[in-house]
């Protein structure tokens, strides 16, 4: 019986196992090898690691977790979870084999729903981005156009002191990459820009917490406390999959989620040792 099943490798998943190995609490994390910032060639606003590649820094977390005699990784991904009539969890894999736990952590993260418009899912997280905050640097000085939405009221304020000039385009239809930039169409009309914002929808990338019946907000997100409790005891979620009431919005950023991690890992060792008490 573990302590803990971690499902999920990303920044979250990574940083809840590290939690619970340093607290020599048994623990496996499941990666099913599919990350929502696969796309992009670097991550940045991460201190320390502005500008390193995910797949690095997957990597040198991979490196870190490997000292933790407790925890184990495996690249293998979750099916299916059932909580049992103990309170204890029964995790299916891919591979056919079956896993019970004390607590799970749900980190499997959110997936971007690509709209059917030409070229959009080939240039995604390359010149297409979604946040300023990640991406708007590197278009300092440069032409960008911003998807007409209610998101764009707040991008157009964000970007402006950054970028050179911003077009904001209603209903894009197509996005294609040639040698002059970034041909962005609406209709009839097109701009050629270095990098275009947009916001596509968004849903859970995997079917855990429906499974579990977790109590879930407007945005399609996990609802959840600060320390990462779902609606069902035992179950912790952490990352973009999740997000507290106090805000509006999940925070799809690497260094949100870590920290999210951090504190759903805490609390649950906090909850085995209020169960043990």
């Amino acid at each position: 019986m573990l302590d803990a099943i971690v499902i999920g490798g990303g920044p979250a998943g990574l940083q809840a196992t590290l939690t619970l190995g340093r607290m020599h609490r048994p623990t496996l994390m499941l990666d099913s090898g599919a990350y929502r910032n696969a796309p992009v060639d670097a991550m940045h606003n991460i201190i320390t690691n502005d500008g390193r590649a995910p797949a690095e820094f997957r990597s040198i977390v991979r490196g870190e977790l490997a000292a933790y005699a407790e925890v184990e990784v495996r690249d293998v991904a979750a099916t299916t979870v059932v909580r049992l009539d103990d309170g204890t969890f029964e995790v299916t894999l891919a591979d056919g084999s079956v896993e019970t736990s004390r607590a799970v952590v749900l980190a499997t993260g959110l997936r971007d729903v690509m709209p059917d418009i030409d070229g959009f899912a080939e240039q995604w997280g390359r010149t297409v981005h979604v946040c300023p905050f990640c991406h708007g640097h590197e278009l300092h000085g440069k032409r960008i156009a911003i998807q007409d939405s209610p998101a764009a009221e707040h991008q157009v304020p964000l970007l402006s002191p950054i970028v050179g000039s911003i077009a904001v385009v209603p209903a894009v239809t197509s996005v294609e990459l040639t040698s002059d930039g970034l041909v962005v169409t609406s209709g009839d009309s097109s701009v050629v820009v270095d990098g275009l914002f947009a916001h596509p929808a968004f849903e859970q990338s995997a079917p855990f917490a429906a499974q579990l019946g977790l109590e879930m907000r407007d945005s399609g997100c996990i609802a959840i406390d600060l320390f990462g409790a779902t609606s069902v005891p035992g179950v912790f979620a952490a990352g973009d999959l999740a997000h507290v009431a106090e805000l509006p919005m999940p925070m799809p950023s690497v260094l949100a989620a870590a920290a999210a991690g951090q504190l759903a890992g805490a609390a649950v060792v906090r909850s085995s040792v209020m169960q043990t008490a």
